[in-house]
């Protein structure tokens, strides 16, 4: 059985929980235009996601879910983190900021799990690797539908043993980080991985990755899919958070622009190819979340800037298909399409 049609969804769509985007405006209105509308709480703290589904329950009534980042545990080699650093420098330079400050962060990753499990939201979904499997029986005891993301069969096999209701499976073709449990793990297209998946699993399977139009989505229904994510399609939506340098690349995108790379995070994620891809093409990378924490001060001075160049522009193989609009308008479009 499918959980989301206890939902009541007006389409098997998921709006893609893309962390950084995904503003309380931007998920509501994915809830209101009949998708089942998500929150990117990955880099967010455990108050601001309370925060976050209080500011979406002020939007909408309708059901949402909740994504949260499995922590990944790197180790600390602080000559490997200098190295990564001073790498940076020259694009520091150009940006005006020679030196800059980069506290490493800390995940909150448990007290996010409480929040979920106080607030309720109608579903939780898994990004990096897999919950407890006590937390897993937690959300369900909580009358929350858990999925998690899976990159390969064999992951998406893990996430339906440890007792899933559902599988995200994320295509070499989506945008933004690959949801892999390890940060090297093979590159699958969404079409091998759903035809492998049908076969191996009884959960509903969610196909994700460089769906930009309603012909392709009949397509992965038809093929085994019991739901489709989109999230390349929304990213210049009027409610999405994207800086405008952002949306503008998107909008202006021509073919297929992306390539996969670690240099702003240091797990792979696809996005459109700029300067700041090809400057640190071979320079030294500190693990996830360490260059994350590293690059978020020059990411965050390009968006002031309004230079797309320096500004990581996670982007699927879609792209050139996105729009302008409400996610209303867009989502109406892609219908029709």
């Amino acid at each position: 059985m499918n959980p989301l049609h206890s939902l009541n969804i007006k389409y098997p769509i998921i709006q893609a929980p893309m962390a950084g985007v995904t503003t309380p405006e931007f998920t509501a209105a994915s809830a209101e235009a009949g998708l089942l509308g998500s929150i990117g709480a990955g880099y967010l703290t455990a108050d601001a996601t309370r925060e976050a589904i209080s500011d979406v329950r002020k939007l909408t009534d309708l059901p949402f879910s909740v994504n949260l980042f499995v922590p990944d545990d790197p180790p600390f080699v602080q000559e490997d983190i200098r190295n990564a650093y001073l790498a940076l420098q020259p694009i520091g330079g150009k940006l005006g900021l020679p030196f800059w400050k980069a506290p490493l962060s800390e995940p909150d990753y448990e007290r996010q799990l409480q929040v979920v499990l106080e607030e309720k939201p109608a579903v939780c979904s898994f990004t990096f690797g897999l919950p407890a499997r006590e937390s897993v029986q937690a959300l369900q005891d909580s009358g929350i539908i858990v999925a998690g993301t899976a990159t390969t069969v064999e992951e998406a096999v893990a996430v339906e043993e440890l007792g899933m209701d559902m599988v995200v499976l994320q295509g070499a073709e989506a945008g933004g980080h690959r949801g892999s449990f390890e940060p090297d793990g093979p590159l699958v297209t969404l079409d091998g991985l759903l035809a492998e998946a049908t076969e191996k699993l009884e959960i509903p399977l969610i196909a994700a990755g460089g769906i930009a139009t309603a012909s392709r989505m009949r397509e992965l229904l038809a093929a085994g899919a019991a739901a489709v994510q989109i999230g390349t399609v929304l990213l210049a939506a009027d409610e999405s958070g994207a800086a405008p340098a952002y949306k503008g690349a998107v909008l202006e995108a021509a073919g297929d622009p992306t390539v996969i790379t670690s240099v702003f995070s240091g797990r792979p994620a696809r996005g459109i190819r700029n300067a700041f891809i090809d400057q640190m093409a071979g320079s030294p990378i500190a693990p996830y979340p360490i260059q994350n924490d590293l690059t978020k001060r020059l990411r965050k001075e390009a968006a002031v800037q309004g230079n797309a160049e320096f500004l990581s522009l996670w982007a699927g193989t879609e792209v050139a298909r996105s729009g302008s609009g409400t996610v209303k308008e867009i989502v109406a479009r892609f219908l029709a399409e």
